[in-house]
């Protein structure tokens, strides 16, 4: 008898996870459903290309229909999961309608941590996790404009850089002592906010915002020490959460996120998880994460695809980000949380630096400002578990695999 293999989400990981399933002989009823009406498509354009208008829409997509259709792939699109029961491996949707399985695999993302205070939500307020996000604050970006961005993280910074590229004013508004605080070094974060600032963007750090005001509209942010900035419009980027709840639904574990094995497996046999949804053990560093990544959604997915087909596949990858503000690249592998040791290895020239960082001499993540080499290099020493001599590897003029 066929069997009934469903994937829940149709992001990065859901796309990956048909795609793999159906390379690697799956040749079963494969349904894919995903909460939005639009193909699976990709999202780290949302904040750049396509934000600025330099993407179409139609070329966000991985895929276009004929691909599903080829690979006999059924598409719900705007079915959003609303209820799980494991025991009778049955999925029910918003619309009341449902459908058994025999194995499930979420891909349910994040979803954007929202703001908690006055004014909140005041029309011209947005966030941006979707392609109807980015298309109503699209909408909104007029020369002139003057923007204000809550949070200065990745999605934050990415938006301002936008913004100043259309013509927009812009502030960054954030609550902690630098921008990118919990994700990289002191270095990293003076470098890009001095970027934004010699582009007219407006940073103002140890701020917390505490109100929203206007009539019907959002026109000004106050902030606890009695500032406040005038907005014709808002962008919110504080964080994301884990979409959960239909695993709660079905009373899986969870743990800022939902709890999966290293072969991206739940507590139920029957169901797998993969992506920005999942706390699963890094193997490489001894301790257990949930990422926000394009990359581990990627990979976690082929994973959890080949072990939805008993392959017995294990997800040990070391991490990698990236992010694109102006014409600067940073690069970020590995992940630095228990370091002993941090040097800074730049070029004289001013042409991009590195922040190194280690454990007993081992080299266990870098980032990496304009300099794409270090960062290839660092992805091959950091999966092989390779100790360095922090001096040599600190000296520009030499390889970094030549620090060994």
């Amino acid at each position: 008898m066929s069997k009934t293999y469903l994937i829940i989400g149709g992001g990065q990981a859901g796309a990956q996870a048909v795609d793999t399933l159906r390379r690697e002989g799956f040749d079963g009823r494969l349904v894919l459903a995903g909460e939005e009406c639009e193909l699976p498509y990709q999202r780290p354009p949302l904040s750049k290309k396509y934000l600025s208008g330099e993407m179409a829409e139609d070329r966000l997509p991985f895929r276009q229909r004929a691909f599903y259709d080829d690979h006999r792939v059924e598409l719900l699109l705007g079915a959003r999961a609303v209820r799980l029961d494991p025991g009778a491996r049955r999925v029910w949707f918003a619309d009341g309608t449902g459908m058994n399985y025999d194995r499930a695999l979420l891909c349910l993302g994040a979803t954007a941590r929202r703001l908690d205070c006055a004014g909140a939500g005041l029309e011209g307020v947005h966030y941006l996790r979707n392609l109807r996000d980015a298309s109503s604050l699209r909408a909104e970006l007029r020369a002139g404009a003057r923007a204000v961005i809550i949070g200065g993280g990745y999605i934050g910074l990415e938006i301002a850089a936008t913004c100043r590229r259309l013509g927009l004013e812009a502030t960054v508004l954030e609550m902690t002592g630098r921008i990118l605080n919990r994700v990289v070094a002191p270095a990293v974060s003076e470098f890009f906010t001095r970027a934004h600032r010699e582009r007219g963007v407006q940073v103002v750090c140890n701020t917390r915002v505490v109100a929203l005001e206007g009539g019907t509209r959002v026109e000004r942010v106050k902030c606890a020490d009695g500032a406040g900035f005038e907005a014709d419009l808002v962008i919110v980027g504080v964080g994301a959460l884990p979409a959960t709840e239909l695993a709660a639904s079905a009373s899986l574990p969870l743990d800022n996120g939902i709890i999966v094995d290293e072969h991206c497996r739940s507590a139920d046999p029957s169901i797998f998880a993969a992506g920005d949804c999942t706390n699963h053990p890094s193997l490489r560093y001894g301790t257990r994460v949930r990422l926000e990544s394009v990359d581990n959604a990627f990979e976690q997915a082929k994973t959890a695809a080949l072990n939805m087909l008993d392959r017995n596949a294990v997800h040990d990858r070391v991490p990698w980000f990236w992010s694109d503000q102006y014409e600067h690249k940073l690069l970020i592998v590995g992940l630095s949380a228990a370091h002993d040791e941090c040097v800074i290895r730049a070029d004289p020239l001013g042409a991009g630096f590195s922040v190194l960082y280690f454990k007993n001499s081992e080299l266990i993540a870098l980032e990496a400002v304009d300099d794409s080499k270090d960062y290839m290099a660092a992805r091959k020493l950091i999966a092989g578990r390779n100790r360095l001599d922090p001096r040599k590897a600190q000296d520009w003029s030499r390889d970094l695999k030549d620090a060994l």
